[in-house]
């Protein structure tokens, strides 16, 4: 015969199993609704185009926020990466990860030119940097440069419709999990924004809202169309045909954004003057 205080036991074990069967179904439940929910914003995000490069899929402070949620919620997939014409692999190294706590001080000379050469394992591509128009930008540009902080970085994102970039200057991104987080450590304020406009071959700042540049950039390979907040500061005067050739590789995931296809890598990046 089962006593009075076994019967108590029983009911209350009982009685904790059903919670915790409750719980897990409710559980379940937000995740099913938070993975439908990602998934939707991130349809939304990509359908507004104009917002790529500002706060969501192409800031300087992080992947989109509901396009994060969406491939966390799925299950996980292995993407093939596949060859690229004219790719090679990368020369051996790491970023060196340096951070500063100020904008480097101004050394460049406004009323000079100035170029730089981004050698990527997919080719060179030169860019005539404009002190004139963007000072600081090109200052910080030239500093990180002679720093070695962008030798070896991957560049991490890739837009592939209704905006045509290539988004470069992250060293904590990888070829394989979503970067865009990654800075010097100090941000510097906008410039050349007036009547900005962003045809094939320009070259300007990501950033994640109004003052917010770091190390972050972008190659535009195909005229876009975006709000004048991302500040130029620069024109691709040789390569562009690589950075095209990137970004009809597509990406590694197959969508219209993601990391290459190409993974591409900074061999070297320096700043000369003249």
């Amino acid at each position: 015969m089962v006593s009075s205080e076994q019967r108590r036991r029983q009911l209350a074990r009982e009685k904790y199993e059903r919670q915790m069967e409750r719980r897990n179904a409710a559980r379940t439940a937000r995740r099913r609704r938070n993975t439908i929910l990602g998934a939707s914003l991130a349809v939304v995000v990509l359908a507004g185009g104009g917002a790529l490069v500002g706060t969501g899929a192409f800031s300087s402070d992080g992947k989109d926020k509901s396009a994060q949620a969406a491939s966390q919620s799925t299950e996980p997939t292995s993407p093939t990466r596949k060859p690229v014409e004219g790719c090679a692999d990368p020369a051996p190294g790491a970023p060196n990860g340096k951070q500063w706590q100020a904008e480097p001080a101004m050394s460049v000379d406004t009323g000079a030119s100035y170029t730089a050469t981004l050698e990527t394992n997919c080719g060179k591509v030169t860019i005539a940097l404009d002190a004139a128009k963007a000072p600081h930008t090109v200052n910080s540009f030239a500093f990180l440069s002679g720093e070695k902080y962008f030798d070896h970085t991957k560049c991490h994102r890739l837009t592939t419709d209704g905006i045509f970039v290539l988004q470069c200057g992250d060293p904590t991104a990888s070829a394989t999990v979503p970067g865009g987080t990654g800075g010097p450590g100090y941000k510097f304020a906008d410039e050349n924004l007036t009547g900005a406009t962003y045809p094939a071959g320009t070259v300007a700042m990501a950033n994640s809202g109004p003052g917010t540049n770091g190390s972050q950039f972008f190659l535009v390979y195909k005229d876009t169309n975006l709000p004048p907040s991302y500040t130029p500061f620069g024109k691709i005067t040789g390569g562009l045909d690589v950075v095209q050739k990137i970004a009809a590789a597509g990406t590694l995931e197959g969508a219209p954004d993601g990391h290459p296809m190409a993974d591409v890598t900074f061999n070297s990046v320096t700043t000369t003057k003249g």
